[in-house]
């Protein structure tokens, strides 16, 4: 397992209209659930929370969203040799100081075949 870090500023427009809006005290829970929906295993979802639930969990709401195709889109790869099996999670998320409704976004794992690759990473919605 190798990682890799990078930042970078985007002038993408990402999509907010689907989502869940989570309280911060259940943020972790939440993505311990979405994550698994999403195919990380509980190590890569571990990761993830580490990472992202001190930014999240003191927020009164979290409005969150996966972008994974307007983030594809936006960030292309190239690996070689191309995996068998690719995710790439990224999610966006936006504090709130009420709950929000939106509907639900529905959450898939690609099933995993052999040699895979796995990306995650987010951004704040300011």
């Amino acid at each position: 397992m190798s990682y890799t870090e990078k930042e970078g500023e985007t002038n993408t427009n990402y999509d907010l209209s689907k989502g869940f809006c989570v309280k911060g005290k259940d943020t972790a829970k939440f993505l311990e659930d979405a994550l698994e929906k999403l195919g990380l295993t509980r190590r890569e979802a571990n990761e993830f929370i580490v990472y992202w639930l001190p930014l999240m969990q003191d927020n009164p709401y979290n409005i969150i969203s996966f972008q994974t195709d307007i983030y594809t889109d936006a960030a292309k790869l190239n690996i070689s040799p191309f995996p068998d099996t690719l995710i790439r999670v990224f999610m966006t998320y936006q504090s709130a100081e009420k709950h929000v409704d939106l509907p639900e976004q529905q959450l898939f794992a690609p099933y995993r075949n052999e040699f895979t690759v796995v990306e995650w990473g987010g951004t704040e919605i300011n």
